[in-house]
């Protein structure tokens, strides 16, 4: 049975469990140190941090997480680049910003991504939640988006992205 928590600050013990699975699902950095000092401190310092897990057995399978998304913030400053100007005012700062959701390749197809995003996004003070993801329609994460009342409100800061978003409540 899959259990869940979420947390709004983390210790160097989370940041070690989260690594394996982040390097597993995404392989975006190098190293450990690299992610470390270059994404997850910078992100985990920000108002608003909070991440889910998700454990089957005790082990770490998945998980979320987000903070609050503001203006100067790198993300935030370029989505209102290539966001028409009038969603990017209606949507930016102050938002949720999902950031990352990963799960194992184990644990897929079993609601675990699903789970992982009611967990971080539930009691959220935030009347908006934004993320960027893939463009293809056809990916099982714009898919689990989608159903959970996320929508498109733009392009992404590249050609395969888009920026969704949904209202809170």
């Amino acid at each position: 049975m899959t259990s869940y928590d979420v947390v709004g600050s983390v210790t160097d013990a989370d940041t070690r469990e989260v690594w394996p699975v982040y390097d597993g699902v995404f392989g975006d950095h190098s190293d450990h140190e690299s992610w470390r000092t270059q994404v997850w401190d910078r992100h985990a310092e920000r108002e608003g941090f909070r991440l889910a897990r998700a454990y089957d057995a005790g082990a770490l399978v998945g998980f979320a997480y987000g903070y609050t998304g503001e203006r100067g913030q790198w993300w935030t400053d370029q989505a209102a680049r290539v966001l028409d100007p009038v969603v990017s005012q209606e949507w930016l700062g102050g938002h949720f910003e999902l950031v990352s959701i990963g799960v194992v390749p184990t644990a897929r197809s079993r609601g675990v991504g699903g789970a992982l995003l009611d967990v971080l996004t539930g009691g959220l003070p935030h009347e908006r939640w934004v993320l960027m993801t893939t463009a293809d329609a056809d990916d099982p994460a714009r898919h689990l988006y989608a159903r959970k009342g996320w929508e498109v409100i733009g392009p992404g800061l590249s050609d395969d992205q888009v920026i969704m978003g949904r209202r809170s409540g």
